[in-house]
C-alpha cells in the first residue's frame, strides 16, 4: 500500500505530460467549450478522465503514488495559474476576447473562426433587451465564453450570457 510500483519521478513525468496534453486539447477546443458544460461535454470530460487515469498511474495503485501525482498536479496547476501573469505566457495560455459585432454589423470572419452561429448571437442580443444587431455598438466573445454586448444608444455595458457547443441554442 505504501510502496510505489514505479519511481516517483516517472509518476510526476506521466502526470505532467497528460496535464499538458489535456490542457492543449482544451485550449484548442476554444473558449466556447469552456463557457458552460452541456451534458455531452460533461460525459466527454468524465470519459477522458477515466481513460487518462491509467496513463498517469501506469501499474502503480499505491497510496504514495497517488499522493505524488496529486502533489505534482497541484504544483503544476498552481504554476500555470500564476504564469498567466507573464505577458508572453498569458497569450499562450489564455485565448483573447474576439469582437463578433462592430457598429451594428456581424464580423463574419470572427463568427466562423469561433464557430458561432448568428442565431445564437441574436438570442444574446435579445436577452440584453435589444431588437437586432443594428442596435449593437460592440459584441465581444469573452475569454470565459460569455458574450458582452454594448448597445449603440448608450455607453452602458450589459453582459453575461454563456455559450456552448457548435452554435447550438441552450
Amino acid at each position: 500500500m505504501l510502496e510505489s510500483a514505479i519511481q516517483w519521478w516517472e509518476l510526476v513525468l506521466r502526470a505532467v505530460v497528460v496535464y499538458l496534453a489535456l490542457f492543449a486539447a482544451l485550449r484548442i477546443s476554444g473558449k466556447r467549450e469552456l463557457g458552460q458544460l452541456a451534458i455531452h461535454d460533461l460525459v466527454f470530460v468524465l470519459l477522458v478522465a477515466n481513460a487518462l487515469q491509467p496513463a498517469i498511474t501506469g501499474p502503480d495503485t499505491s497510496l504514495v503514488g497517488g499522493i505524488v501525482i496529486v502533489l505534482a498536479l497541484t504544483l503544476l496547476n498552481a504554476g500555470v495559474a500564476r504564469s498567466g501573469r507573464l505577458g508572453f505566457l498569458r497569450r499562450v495560455l489564455e485565448p483573447s476576447p474576439t469582437v463578433v459585432i462592430q457598429d451594428g454589423r456581424y464580423v463574419d470572419a470572427a463568427l466562423r473562426r469561433e464557430d458561432l452561429e448568428r442565431d445564437l448571437v441574436d438570442a444574446v442580443i435579445r436577452e440584453h433587451g435589444l431588437e437586432d444587431v443594428s442596435r449593437v455598438k460592440l459584441g465581444v466573445l469573452e475569454v470565459d465564453g460569455t458574450i458582452s454586448i454594448v448597445p449603440s444608444e448608450s455607453g452602458m455595458f450589459r453582459s453575461q450570457r454563456r455559450v456552448r457547443g457548435s452554435g447550438r441554442r441552450p
